[in-house]
Order: structure tokens, then sequence, then C-alpha cells
């Protein structure tokens, strides 16, 4: 057996990861629901400006990046973004959203959207502290 680094976009290890998801699902009578998604917002021409990128899988959404250009910061466009991931699996049945974000990057915006602080793992630098939060949809 070799060990050896590649990109998950790789189609092959797409393939793969989708197999062993939905099979273990299957074998445990779990609805997998597996989706990827990428919302962007866009300025007048066209240029993205913000990004929000997660999985959906079983009965809950994950964010796992959302990313605001720095000269379109504090223009609600991170709260337009994470509320279409909402609107869009709300509708689709979803329960709940997830999301980790560390202490430099933001907590508080979360916690102003109403998600929910469900642990703190502490860092030795209060930066690096990662935040753990979810939301019921």
């Amino acid at each position: 057996m070799d060990i050896i680094k590649k990109s998950a976009d790789e189609e092959i290890v797409g393939e793969f990861i989708n197999r062993a998801f939905s099979d273990y699902a299957i074998a445990n009578n779990v609805e997998l629901n597996f989706e990827e998604y990428c919302f962007v917002a866009e300025d007048d021409a066209g240029a993205v400006i913000g990004s929000v990128t997660g999985r959906a899988y079983y009965n809950e959404v994950h964010i796992g990046d959302l990313i605001i250009d720095k000269n379109c910061r504090r223009q609600n466009i991170g709260t337009k973004l994470v509320n279409a991931v909402e609107e869009e699996y709300r509708k689709k049945g979803y329960e709940k959203i997830s999301l980790t974000t560390f202490g430099f990057q933001a907590p508080e915006f979360y916690k102003k959207l109403g998600y929910s602080l469900e642990f703190v793992r502490e860092d030795k630098d209060p930066k690096l502290s990662k935040y753990f939060y979810c939301k019921s949809l």
C-alpha cells in the first residue's frame, strides 16, 4: 500500500468518496442526501465578491468556508450568502446547519445570525480558538 497526496477534486477520488459514503449510509439504513454547494455574490460587473461553500448530508448542512472580498465587507454580503444557504436547505427538509470558525474570524457574526455556540476548543492563542456553532432550520 502506498499513501499518495491527491486533490479531493480529482474525479477518481470524488467517485470513491461518493460511493463509500453512499454504501455506508445504505448499510446503516440512513438517507445520505449528499450535496456539495457553492453560492456566490457578484458585483454589477459580474466579478465574484463573496462565496460560501459546504456540504449537505444526512439531515445536516455544514458551512465550510464563507469568504467576502476585503473591499466589500460590512455590506451584508455574508448575511445574504448564509441566508441563501439556510433558505435552500430548509426547503429541502434539512434539520440543522453547522459550522466552525476561529476566534479571529467571525464568532460574533454567526451569533448575530442566530447560531448557538456548542463548544469552544481553546487555544493558547485566543485568535486560534475554534468555535463550533449550530442552528436549527
